[in-house]
């Protein structure tokens, strides 16, 4: 930062940023989720505990984070630094779980709110003890820190406790200055390394101490040291060597070997301007960092609105042919066949009657007549086999779109999770049946308003008076199973000229077009049904990824909050 006007204008958007990180949400298990969710978890604790505490507060003290791997000597360093046991230090391992603030006693307002952490509650005197508490910071005051400084012991960066290993790494992103302790048996190890190229690509500022250094060795040691520093663009850091020797009585390192670190670090508080050269550094470094790790976030946001999109379009698609199949079911005569067919016979007569389709309407509407008066169980199961066919179609098309479904989101990112979580959508709902009933009873009920409504003329009432209007709705039922355009032959050929004797009835009541209108309304009106059933099913789908959907919006929000940083920056 170049001035403190800079930082007050770079305020409201790194704020507004902040706000869009935080409602970010990458709730589906597909690939590439966990790391994003990690990189937006880290971003916003790097957001919230470094660069807006430190923009709203340029001229706070400096605050070093002591970092590092296990046994390297951490807390040994911290206490020798204030010449007090401030941070338990010890051969059992992790030492440090809760982290330890040391602070000059006249910072004290600077770390006693939550400025800076505020996720870890405050706890404050005396050397850290076990079991402080998860989440917690303890706070001690000393007079061997200059004004101006304050050390952060940090748990072990490769902890065998996960939460020490990510607390470490979150205090560690809160620092103005990494003070970074290896040994010289452990300097190259990989993951120190790992987070010192993290540092050098965030602009980090870090100083090395290179702790129990054979006094033979260490110029061989601390050359080779800068030589890998210089590789991963570190080459500024400083180095201070701490030879391997004897612990004092109070378990301090000795006065001697610490006289440069110390003094290196009194300089560095007591000059304001020198603070404030790694102050800038690291937070231009941390503003910089904010353009790739946004734009890997919005990525990840893209990634999951785009899966949830083909979730969705799943059973969209799956419920539309299944709406499609129930169309084609009741308009190519496949109703007409197998249950139905006997049922008709039975309610016209023996299949004699078949054979007089060319006889006069007033022939056929005797036979038929007569056998919807004279024999009321066969009319009945006659509409019994319409229902149950025109319920099965139905039935059997949703059931089969849940199949499809199910099957479908098992093999696309993210669906598995969502099954296993929803596992009665692998099958239609558990009231579809009484669903389906109701719909059929519903439309046969709007079949014989139909009939009314067309025969209210005295000369049609009276035709539909001599069949019954149970029985014309049932002859309306049959051509709506085969009648479109006109039956073809192929149709008249279907279960023996069903549809055909129904539609010459029909015709003979209320003329050819209007036969051609009601059967045409009819189909209408029970598709429409068919598809608010569908609806209903296909909205289990969407009430499952509801709670897993990204808007589109997500990303392009982050990116336009980022582009808005970089603009100011």
């Amino acid at each position: 930062m170049s001035s403190g006007d800079g930082a007050a204008t770079l305020l409201g958007p790194v704020t507004a940023l902040r706000t869009q990180v935080e409602a970010a949400r990458l709730p589906l298990e597909i690939p590439g989720a966990a790391p994003g969710r990690a990189n937006r978890d880290a971003l916003l604790k790097q957001l919230d505990d470094y660069v807006l505490p430190r923009l709203r507060s340029l001229d706070a003290p400096l605050l070093a984070v002591v970092g590092g791997s296990t046994g390297a000597g951490k807390s040994t360093l911290v206490n020798s630094i204030v010449d007090a046991e401030v941070s338990r230090s010890g051969v059992l391992r992790p030492t440090t779980t809760t982290p330890v603030l040391v602070h000059h006693p006249h910072d004290r307002r600077w770390f006693a709110d939550d400025r800076i952490l505020p996720g870890l509650s405050r706890v404050t005197g005396g050397a850290s003890a076990a079991g402080d508490g998860a989440g917690s910071l303890r706070l001690i005051e000393s007079g061997s820190l200059p004004p101006g400084m304050a050390l952060l012991d940090a748990p072990d960066i490769d902890s065998v406790v996960k939460a020490n290993r990510a607390l470490a790494s979150q205090l560690l992103a809160a620092a103005d200055l990494w003070l970074f302790v290896t040994t010289a048996a452990r300097y190259a190890d990989a993951v120190p390394w790992d987070l010192l190229r993290q540092a050098s690509e965030r602009g980090t500022a870090v100083a090395i101490v290179l702790d129990r250094v054979p006094p033979e060795s260490m110029a061989d040691i601390r050359s080779h040291l800068a030589g890998m520093l210089r590789e991963q663009g570190l080459s500024t850091a400083p180095i201070f060597g701490i030879p391997e020797a004897t612990l004092t009585p109070e378990g301090r390192l000795p006065e001697d070997d610490l006289t440069r670190l110390k003094s290196w670090l009194t300089a560095l508080a007591s000059d304001a301007r020198a603070r404030n050269v790694i102050v800038r550094q690291t937070l231009d470094g941390a503003l910089r960092s904010l353009d790739e790790r946004t734009a890997a976030l919005a990525e990840a946001s893209r990634a999951q609105t785009q899966a949830g999109a083909a979730l969705h379009e799943v059973p969209e698609a799956a419920y539309r042919q299944a709406l499609e199949d129930v169309e084609q079911g009741v308009t190519d005569g496949t109703l007409l066949r197998g249950e139905v067919l006997a049922r008709w016979q039975e309610f016209v007569g023996t299949g004699e009657f078949f054979k007089q389709v060319e006889s006069t309407i007033s022939r056929l509407r005797d036979r038929i007549t007569s056998a919807i008066k004279g024999s009321a169980p066969p009319s009945e199961d006659l509409g019994e086999a319409l229902q149950s066919g025109v319920a099965a179609l139905i039935t059997a098309q949703a059931q089969g779109a849940s199949s499809t479904v199910a099957r479908q989101w098992r093999q696309l990112p993210g669906g598995n999770p969502v099954l296993a979580e929803h596992p009665d959508l692998a099958k239609p709902g558990a009231d579809l049946g009484a669903r389906v009933e109701r719909l059929v009873r519903d439309w046969q009920g709007e079949l014989l308003e139909l009939v009314r409504s067309e025969g209210r003329d005295r000369r049609t009432t009276a035709r539909i008076a001599a069949y019954g209007i149970n029985g014309v709705g049932l002859l309306l039922m049959l051509i709506s199973f085969a009648h479109t355009a006109g039956l073809s032959g192929a149709e008249v050929g279907i279960a023996g000229g069903t549809a055909v004797l129904a539609q010459k009835v029909l015709e003979a009541i209320f003329g050819d077009q209007a036969v051609r209108d009601m059967a045409a309304k009819a189909r209408t009106r029970l598709l429409e049904h068919v598809q608010e059933l569908y609806a209903g099913e296909r909205a289990r789908y969407d009430v499952a990824l509801a709670g897993v959907d990204v808007e589109a919006l997500q990303a392009q929000r982050l990116a336009d909050a980022a582009a808005a940083v970089k603009a100011v920056r």
